[in-house]
């Protein structure tokens, strides 16, 4: 099955192949099979095929050994922490109630040990939406600088939201008290994945979290068992588009099933359409809108809470985006500048050696 999916994954045409490891708990499956992943794609990959590798882990089942593969892979690891200890073990306990937090702490630090890059995703819940600026400060000090955040948002079989799932107003208050903590200071220091893609937005007009997108044709999720589905937020029966052994990658791009998923993304509410925050939110993920009947018409249940955020701290992200585009156009006159030398030349900067060992290295 495991070969199965990387040979065919390795055979088609990509610029970067990008697989992500998640489960469940993917480290119960041991440094073994990350290394037998590693032979696989060095089996069936070209010689200059570009793998991006990432995981998305508890933490709390981090080696020595696992964190010196990550390392010579370059792997990008994924640590769940959801705050301070007594936040964090709220929710996040063994099947015998006990708290995750020290062994989660101490996966990081085998990490950090052996420089695996890894960035820290929390789960936003009842546990931790009042805690937002604590939370930040927590993590920052704890010299982690790469962060996401998340809404916790589930329903039950009458969809209705669950008593650990957050509400729009609680998710906006959140977002806006992490701006405030994360503006002006640390704009430069720290890395809050939810800002730079409203950013890169922004700026560049690049959506780089498939919620800022216009179609749900995004990925595919393949299933222990090989079975494959458009979005780990629907894993379901009737959305099944084939399974690895028999069915190839090009039959299940072009599957109604998957192209009618896809374009449900932009069958917002109409209200949307005429909303100021559109570019940002797209209407917000599938997940938090299909709560009444299935329909994508729904407005999102965060919706509110979006609108709160988005207005708190426009101004500040205008005048965040404005930086960034003089010090680009900074740089590039700095960079304009520099003559052009030869690889083999003396170095402009008078260093006295060659040009490809100084300033051209």
């Amino acid at each position: 099955m495991l070969e199965r999916l990387i040979k065919t994954y390795m055979g088609t045409r990509q610029p970067v192949y990008s697989i992500c490891w998640q489960g469940g708990e993917p480290a119960l499956m041991g440094t073994n099979f990350f290394l037998k992943v590693i032979e696989l794609q060095k089996k069936h990959g070209t010689a200059k095929a570009r793998i991006n590798n990432s995981v998305q882990t508890n933490a709390t089942l981090i080696t020595e050994r696992m964190a010196q593969l990550f390392a010579r892979y370059k792997f990008l690891v994924g640590c769940s922490l959801d705050g301070p200890e007594k936040i964090h073990n709220k929710y996040r306990v063994t099947t015998k109630g006990n708290g995750t937090h020290k062994e989660a702490i101490k996966g990081i630090e085998i990490l950090k040990r052996y420089n695996v890059q890894f960035n820290i995703l929390t789960l936003v819940s009842q546990a931790n939406v009042d805690n937002a600026h604590e939370i930040y400060h927590y993590l920052k000090n704890m010299g982690f600088y790469f962060h996401q955040y998340i809404p916790c948002v589930e329903f039950d079989k009458n969809k209705n939201l669950l008593p650990f799932s957050i509400k729009a107003e609680q998710w906006g208050r959140f977002m806006c008290n992490l701006f405030d903590s994360w503006y002006p200071n640390d704009i430069f220091s720290v890395s809050v994945r939810n800002f730079d893609s409203i950013l890169s937005k922004k700026i560049d007009g690049i959506n780089d979290i498939c919620v800022m997108g216009k179609n749900c044709c995004q990925y595919f999720v393949v299933e222990y068992n090989g079975d494959i589905y458009p979005c780990d937020f629907f894993v379901e029966k009737q959305l099944k588009l084939g399974n690895i052994m028999e069915t190839s990658w090009e039959e299940m791009l072009d599957s109604p099933a998957y192209v009618k998923f896809g374009a449900q993304k932009k069958l917002w509410n109409e209200k949307c359409s005429t909303c100021d925050h559109l570019e940002l939110c797209a209407g917000d993920c599938l997940k938090n809108r299909m709560y009444a009947q299935n329909l994508p018409q729904n407005i999102s249940c965060l919706c509110p809470g979006l609108k709160t955020f988005f207005n708190h701290t426009r101004h500040r992200s205008d005048i965040l985006c404005e930086t960034i585009q003089n010090l680009r156009t900074k740089e590039q006159k700095m960079i304009d500048k520099i003559p052009k030398s030869g690889r083999n030349d003396p170095c402009f900067c008078g260093s006295g050696i060659k040009f490809k060992k100084c300033c051209g290295k």
